[in-house]
């Protein structure tokens, strides 16, 4: 039996995972470089970075599950509903999906045929499918984009981390942008490579957005810590 597999099968934890990642190195990176902006010494910058990194993971796995669940119901109710107007006009139901195939190209007679088919095989799966875009590939999974996130988060949030643990506290700023760009720039093209997508577009967006909201974040840090100073 010959099964293809397409990059389309990924995006449930793909884009929890890009998500988490890129997530965990742009808050924590902005973090570290708005408290090190401020003048903070090394333990309090380490301090903060820790505490960001728990704070954000559980924060995206909480998110994640919230958000994934509310789809899932809203999924689950669509189902009902459909599965109670095949019960109470299973006819009307088969013009309906008949009418979806007429549109989507098929002749009338092909279209009834085909319909016929599909809802003798599995009625309710045929409408899911073909009337409400709901398939195996695009149901929520609440739980699994809790913990890709989680996890994810916590990966990219230990890069900036460790650069701070690993550099001087006059290097900090520099160190820590850089790193993070860079391993942006790296989660991106991955990303965008993993998805089947151009990499090019996937690098330089992910790269704009991450130094905008690390060059705002310094310049709050570098503000506040002039004036609490």
């Amino acid at each position: 039996m010959h099964r293809e597999r397409h990059s389309i099968e990924k995006i449930g934890w793909l884009r929890a995972a890009v998500l988490g990642a890129n997530d965990g190195i742009v808050s924590t990176a902005s973090l570290l470089l708005g408290v090190a902006a401020a003048n903070a010494t090394h333990q309090s910058l380490l301090l903060t970075g820790i505490a960001g990194l728990v704070a954000g993971a559980m924060s995206m796995a909480t998110g994640e599950y919230v958000s994934v669940s509310s789809q899932s119901d809203t999924e689950k109710a669509a189902l009902a509903e459909e599965q109670a107007e095949l019960d109470a006009d299973y006819q009307g139901e088969h013009r309906e999906l008949t009418s979806i195939y007429v549109h989507r190209g098929l002749d009338l007679a092909l279209a009834k045929q085909v319909a016929e088919k599909l809802m003798n095989h599995d009625a309710l799966g045929a409408h899911a499918r073909d009337e409400l875009g709901i398939s195996e590939i695009t149901t929520a999974r609440p739980l699994q984009a809790a913990w890709t996130s989680a996890l994810s988060f916590a990966a990219g949030a230990i890069l900036p981390l460790l650069v701070a643990f690993i550099t001087r506290a006059d290097w900090a700023i520099p160190a820590i942008a850089l790193s993070a760009l860079l391993s942006l720039a790296i989660l991106g093209g991955i990303a965008a490579k993993a998805g089947g997508a151009p990499i090019r577009p996937g690098v330089i967006r992910i790269t704009f957005w991450s130094a905008l909201a690390m060059g705002v974040s310094s310049g709050v840090g570098a503000l506040f810590g002039s004036v609490i100073g």
